[in-house]
């Protein structure tokens, strides 16, 4: 009878727990449908109850699958250059005034940076800053397997080179559009810092369109500025976002002591695709111009142009016989827009120009006197014209090799002369200090634009009186020489 009674006890208890249970699944689905029905006006569902609270994750980001897979495409970049005390001077004439007393001997020196495999048959793009003047260039794999790299092409305005080994079924990694990039967004650099090999470190996107008033005729400045730690030999690596896509070619720090101070700057990968394609194919970047001088636009500007915002790009004054004079920009027009592209900004402005090549026609929208208006600008290269500019070699005069100036870098000098040194060897002008870069605008008084002019004024190198120019920095010069 007492275990009678315990059963009967045991079942009911059983019983009033699976009421309890169904009444309160019951009652909880009811719940769900209410909530569903009051936050959309749905027909009944069965989505379970999310609450609105922000919830955790994990852990922090997880950025491991973009490390894993982007650390094998890049790779070590070993330069070895000559360097003599006549590049090391401000003054490229300070050995020749100073005599003989005061040179000394051309040294090996060794340099050190990483470059990104874009191509399964040894394509890699690195900076131009990092194999520039090199003698040779060695390239070590993730594998530690070692190449000797040929320079394919070379942009010192958008500092990207590009760089061949001969090895076949490289890992090649993964392009992204930079485009894309949000501020706040995770990117990781991956590089060759201190010559630490295949690091990887870790921020965000702290900025867009960055410029840095880098030293050059037509920089082409628009950096992606991140909080990514970059040292020296990380020149040339790659900037990759969460899904382990080619973002940006990293490229410079701003620091008071030369190593890692909080910022770091990417080139955009867009810029690179352009730019590489362009040094496969002529061997030098075709870049496109529209023919203005710009400036930003700042309050003031905006109040008197009308604009509701203080954004865009103020046109200071426009290039006699470029592509925007044919089509009737004028000075103190103010571009915001290129065919369907806000532009806040000049660097925005360069970026987006730079994507497009010589005879591509754009969109361009501007306020004149308060007014939007649109035309059409057929872009030009840096020789005024739509034609394919394609890499000479120049001349050689005394040991160095020279270049005629274009139309525009006369323009931008003031000068009606000149021609620029690419390159120095053993010499006349090496011994007179010249420097790759320098402008020749005149010797001995009279103008030369070519290898033979010089020839010619200065008697084969017999008879040097006087020399003009400008220095790479832009700084003018002349000096007076006694025979």
């Amino acid at each position: 009878m007492k275990t009678k009674t315990l059963l009967t006890g045991f079942m009911a208890a059983i019983f009033g727990v699976a009421s309890t249970v169904f009444a309160y699944s019951r009652h909880s689905q009811d719940e769900n449908q209410i909530l569903i029905k009051e936050k959309n006006g749905l027909t009944e569902g069965t989505a379970p109850v999310v609450l609105t609270n922000m919830q955790a994750q994990a852990g922090p980001v997880d950025l491991t699958y973009a490390a894993d897979q982007t650390v094998q495409s890049v790779v070590h970049v070993r330069v070895r250059s000559t360097v003599s005390m006549n590049e090391e001077t401000d003054n490229p004439f300070f050995q020749f005034f100073n005599g003989n007393n005061s040179r000394q001997q051309p040294r090996k020196v060794t340099g050190f940076g990483s470059g990104v495999i874009i191509s399964p048959d040894g394509y890699i793009v690195t900076n131009n800053h990092v194999i520039d003047g090199a003698d040779s260039i060695q390239v070590t794999l993730y594998n530690n397997k070692e190449y000797t790299a040929n320079v394919v092409g070379r942009d010192p305005d958008t500092d990207i080179a590009l760089i061949k080994i001969k090895a076949e079924n490289l890992p090649v990694i993964k392009i992204g559009n930079s485009d894309n990039l949000k501020l706040g967004e995770w990117v990781l650099a991956v590089g060759n810092p201190f010559n630490l090999t295949s690091t990887v470190t870790a921020g965000i996107v702290s900025a867009k369109g960055r410029s840095l008033d880098l030293d050059g005729s037509y920089k082409l400045e628009s950096f992606i500025q991140t909080d990514a730690a970059l040292n020296m030999g990380n020149s040339g690596g790659a900037l990759v976002n969460t899904k382990g896509e080619l973002v940006g070619i990293t490229s410079a720090i701003v620091s008071p002591t030369g190593t890692y101070s909080g910022n770091s700057f990417a080139i955009p990968v867009n810029i690179v695709k352009k730019t590489v394609s362009d040094l496969k194919q002529y061997g030098r970047a075709q870049r496109a111009f529209i023919g203005i001088n710009i400036r930003e636009v700042n309050s003031d500007l905006a109040r008197k142009e009308k604009l509701d915002n203080v954004s865009g790009v103020y046109v200071a004054s426009v290039v006699h016989g470029g592509a925007a004079e044919e089509a009737g920009i004028k000075a103190e027009d103010v571009i915001v827009r290129i065919d369907d592209k806000n532009i806040a900004s000049p660097s925005q402005l360069l970026e987006t120009v730079a994507e497009h090549h010589p005879g591509d026609k754009i969109k361009l929208s501007f306020y004149r006197n308060g007014t939007e208006e649109s035309k059409s600008v057929q872009l030009k290269n840096v020789d005024g014209t739509t034609a394919v500019v394609l890499e000479s070699t120049g001349e050689t005069v005394f040991g160095s090799r020279l270049m005629p100036l274009s139309s525009q870098e006369k323009e931008k000098f003031s000068i009606n002369s000149g021609t620029k040194v690419t390159s120095v060897g053993e010499g006349k002008l090496k011994d007179l200090g010249i420097i790759r870069g320098t402008i020749i605008s005149t010797i001995n008084g009279k103008e030369v634009n070519n290898a033979s002019d010089i020839r010619e004024v200065t008697s084969d190198g017999e008879f040097l009186s006087s020399i003009d120019g400008i220095q790479p920095n832009g700084t003018f010069f002349s000096y007076q020489f006694k025979n």
